[in-house]
């Protein structure tokens, strides 16, 4: 991985750090490559049981685009007579959302900061976030006349319901982390000082629980979101089996009965 986005694997953990501070971790396309290709890596490898998605620096988890690179790689497509700027939402930004949403295990978001376009989309995608007593967030795209990208128009309206993601879409401004607490974007409050620690709890403890259910979770309320009630139910029956068929599920039985602690195999 290049030294813009930090990767690690510890004991079933994947720590990716988006790590350009002191551009508050805007994402050039260094940055973009590095965070699809770490994704796209946890999402594959059987031993990575959760995903905590964090940044370097106090101001701010992402800003998004790189705006400075951007305009530079803008005004060349112009003088060129090409459109290459923009399909950097295809070839980066929407691996990047599919590798989080999809992966099957919890992927955790620590918003330390200011996370704004692309960077509050890639927030979004964690099935948990944790967010820093000075964390905000924007959707900042109608300010620059663009639309949403990073898959935000289909997390957004599902956490808060149509009509409040579009007041923040057609009308940006920053919402502060009690407000995005109240809203249902934030799972989480902690001091600033102590959310690399308390997110890091969150996540090992959830790269040490139950993976293969916590897949058949993530899968579950993905499905009911855009189905019927029968369909549900069919999908719960499909995932049930799959569950009550792991290894973990009769650990998980034989520790109730024993009054133990289960040690879960994720799998």
């Amino acid at each position: 991985m290049a030294d813009t986005v930090l990767y690690e694997v510890s004991d079933g953990l994947a720590t990716i750090t988006l790590n350009r501070p002191e551009a508050m971790n805007a994402m050039n396309t260094e940055a973009k490559v590095a965070l699809r290709d770490a994704a796209q890596e946890a999402a594959a490898d059987k031993a990575v049981r959760a995903v905590l998605l964090t940044a370097a620096g106090d101001r701010a988890f992402c800003v998004g685009q790189d705006l400075k690179e951007h305009i530079g790689t803008l005004m060349a497509d112009r003088e060129a007579g090409e459109g290459r700027t923009m399909s950097t939402v295809r070839e980066h930004y929407n691996p990047v959302v599919r590798a989080l949403t999809q992966m099957p295990k919890p992927v955790v978001a620590a918003v330390n900061g200011v996370a704004a376009g692309a960077g509050f989309g890639f927030a979004l995608c964690a099935d948990y976030r944790i967010a820093a007593d000075t964390a905000a967030f924007n959707t900042s795209f109608a300010g620059v006349a663009l639309t949403a990208d990073s898959g935000v128009s289909w997390t957004l309206p599902r956490l808060i319901g149509p009509g409040r993601a579009a007041d923040l879409l057609l009308f940006p401004r920053t919402v502060k982390v009690q407000e995005a607490h109240e809203l249902g974007i934030v799972n989480r409050i902690v001091p600033a000082a102590d959310l690399a620690e308390e997110a890091g709890k969150v996540a090992r403890a959830l790269a040490e629980g139950p993976t293969v259910a916590y897949a058949a979770l993530k899968e579950a309320i993905a499905y009911g979101l855009d189905h019927s009630l029968d369909e549900t139910l069919e999908k719960e029956d499909e995932l049930q089996a799959r569950a009550g068929a792991s290894e973990d599920h009769t650990i998980a039985v034989q520790a109730f009965i024993a009054k133990e602690k289960p040690k879960y195999l994720g799998r």
